[in-house]
């Protein structure tokens, strides 16, 4: 078979390549494969060695009292956190250099760019504190407790807990008082570490080490970070083990409540509900919401309803959370007749519904494919002026973009995209996905155009949902465009999305644009390739 493209012109003239010959020449078959064409264009290229792949750093270096002035050729592209997070992968030696560098890169420094550089890449322990030890120096930053709360979450995030015990010792020396935040985020992150022998050491030792009084409040900090990881039996130990020694209030017997309710077992809550009355305290609507959610997850919901009519006889009213605790219950074994009983008792009894009620119920009834029914709730829902979380309304779209049309989906990100929610990346990535898939392009282009607007940014998963599309409805010079966006910008598509551009061009018999956009690719792989390189040696941005 003869090559696909002919010229009398050498290949190392062209500039772009210009091809002298015409479509009249061109013969194809069409079920012509993709992997034979590209090695026939592929053996149009001249033969000559790979280039290097350049270095994320000039070689202009002045040296200048023995030390050596590395400048990122890059800086204007980075954003502030990347140029200070970039001063550590230089390896400075040094703490006054590291400083100094620190120093020249002219940011505007501010709590939140600190944050983001001690949250995200891959500092090291050592190298956050030194950062923070120097952002706390510079008159930008606040020298208060919250200022000292982002290291130590950044550390505990990270699970460096040698660091952040000695940077808390450190803290105390400086004459920062921690607070109860700072309590709650150093005990979740030994919990989450599974160290947490440790958190209940350093709360035995709080006074004496961090001069932080032990009190009914902090205990409760203690039960609740042990209950919310799921170590309720330790929390119930220390409990026992510290009662009489430490004083209690009605919260402390409903956190380890909520605990034992979260796997429904119901002798142990009935256990502390005994306790609680015979040391003199009353259960509250909290301690009952707790009990009756326990009693549905044990399926004993009938037993539920009991406690629930006897609220009044024992001089507690139920509330909105008593009457979520109820309408959880058969949402969970899918009796909504019930549910919406509840709800319309709820309202008879002028409780008034909250967030988390409305938010049971649609993603309930989304759940049971009733979706009509949970659009009217979510109308309800804002019409009483209630604003969703983000991450709900990332819960509500996920299951309406996993089955069927992507309507109901767009209903409620356009509705609560008008009240003045913000929408998430990934609620975005999911309508995209689906509006994609159903060849909606015109909708999906204006999801995308919104998306930029709220400020986030495009990347090879997006670019990648919008060729995929345009190729759907056989746009293909608009997928050809947005394809050449992407490499422009950095993102080389998957192998799949370019064979699939690349066999509609080919079908469509437009060869020479084909060939246009391969060559864009194979350059743009190059380029992907450069840039892991300088990511393995630790360059990020």
């Amino acid at each position: 078979m003869p090559h696909i493209l002919r010229s009398s012109i050498p290949f190392s003239t062209l500039d772009p390549p210009q091809f002298t010959t015409s479509h009249d020449n061109i013969k194809l078959q069409s079920n012509l494969d993709e992997d034979y064409v590209l090695n026939e264009l592929s053996n149009l290229l001249p033969i000559s060695p790979k280039p290097p792949i350049p270095h994320p750093y000039n070689h202009d270096r002045s040296i200048s009292n023995k030390q050596v002035e590395i400048r990122p050729v890059f800086d204007r592209f980075l954003s502030p956190e990347d140029k200070l997070r970039g001063v550590f992968v230089q390896k400075i030696k040094g703490k006054s250099g590291i400083e100094r560098a620190l120093t020249e890169c002219s940011v505007d420094l501010s709590l939140d760019v600190v944050a983001k550089v001690l949250n995200r890449g891959n500092l090291g322990g050592e190298a956050m504190i030194m950062f923070f030890n120097w952002a706390i120096k510079q008159p930008m930053i606040s020298k208060d407790v919250d200022s000292y709360n982002v290291v130590i979450r950044a550390l505990g995030r990270r699970k460096f807990i040698d660091f952040m015990v000695k940077f808390l010792h450190e803290l105390r020396v400086e004459g920062v008082s921690m607070n109860s935040e700072t309590l709650s985020i150093v005990i979740d992150s030994l919990v989450r570490a599974r160290r947490v022998y440790k958190a209940i050491q350093i709360f035995g030792n709080l006074e004496e080490e961090f001069g932080f009084e032990r009190d009914a409040e902090s205990l409760n900090v203690l039960l609740q970070c042990l209950c919310r990881r799921s170590h309720v039996g330790a929390a119930n130990s220390y409990f026992n083990s510290v009662k009489g020694k430490i004083p209690f209030n009605c919260m402390t017997y409903n956190v380890i409540i909520g605990g034992w309710s979260k796997f429904g077992r119901v002798s142990e809550m009935q256990r502390v509900f005994e306790e609680m009355e015979e040391d003199g305290f009353s259960p509250d609507c909290l301690s009952f919401s707790y009990l009756l959610e326990g009693l549905g997850r044990a399926g004993r919901i009938e037993d539920a309803v009991m406690i629930f009519g006897s609220m009044e006889k024992k001089g507690c009213v139920p509330d909105t959370n008593v009457y979520n605790a109820m309408i959880s219950n058969f949402i969970s074994v899918g009796n909504f007749d019930e549910c919406m009983k509840y709800y319309r008792c709820l309202l008879s009894k002028n409780c008034d519904p909250n967030i988390d009620t409305y938010t049971r119920m649609i993603y309930g009834l989304i759940k049971a494919s009733k979706v009509a029914d949970a659009l009217e709730m979510f109308d309800e829902m804002l019409d009483r002026g209630m604003v969703t979380k983000t991450g709900t309304v990332t819960s509500f779209i996920e299951p309406l973009c996993s089955f069927g049309p992507p309507h109901a989906a767009m209903v409620i990100y356009t509705k609560a995209r008008k009240v003045g929610c913000k929408i998430s990346l990934s609620a975005y990535k999911l309508l995209l996905m689906r509006l994609s898939r159903f060849g909606k392009c015109g909708m999906m282009l204006k999801i995308w155009d919104e998306m930029q607007e709220s400020g986030y940014s495009s990347d090879m998963e997006v670019y990648e949902y919008l060729i995929s599309g345009l190729c759907n409805i056989g746009q293909f010079e608009n997928a050809v465009l947005v394809m050449e966006e992407s490499m422009r910008k950095g993102f080389c598509p998957s192998r799949f999305i370019c064979s699939k551009l690349n066999n509609k061009l080919l079908a469509s018999n437009k060869v020479e644009r084909a060939y246009r956009l391969f060559l864009k690719i194979k350059h743009a792989r190059h380029s992907e390739n450069a840039r892991r390189c300088w990511r393995s040696n630790g360059w990020h941005f």
